[in-house]
């Protein structure tokens, strides 16, 4: 059973209780794009970012910042990954999603130092 404190979206309150089945299977979808081993999990935030730029969400750009620096992401890779987004989309909601982002991005813990042992 899935509790609403587990919901990571606020959409998906309303969805479960009047579509359960539906929000079970893109939860499972979800979780499968969350687990792909390629590209590196940076990377894989760091995309998932611009795609909210580009959709002008901005609780997705604060998430995706949030959790970029939280696989350490520095706040330049981030700014730069949101100004890349200006050519397909224009200056506006580039400029529009650096607040956001910088609020998820200064929101997350510091990355653990890597030792560089696997």
């Amino acid at each position: 059973m899935t509790h609403r404190e587990d919901w990571s979206f606020p959409f998906e309150g309303p969805l479960h209780e009047v579509f359960p089945a539906l929000h079970e299977a893109q939860n499972a979808w979800m979780s499968q794009i969350e687990s792909l081993r390629a590209p590196d999990r940076k990377t894989h935030e760091l995309i998932r970012l611009v795609c909210t730029v580009a959709l002008r969400n901005p609780p997705g750009v604060e998430r995706h910042a949030r959790l970029a620096r939280e696989v350490g992401a520095s706040w330049d890779e981030v700014l730069g990954s949101i100004l890349l987004t200006c050519p397909g989309f224009g200056l506006l909601p580039a400029v529009e999603a650096i607040p956001h982002a910088r609020r998820g991005f200064d929101a997350a813990p510091e990355p653990e130092e890597d030792d560089g042992e696997e």
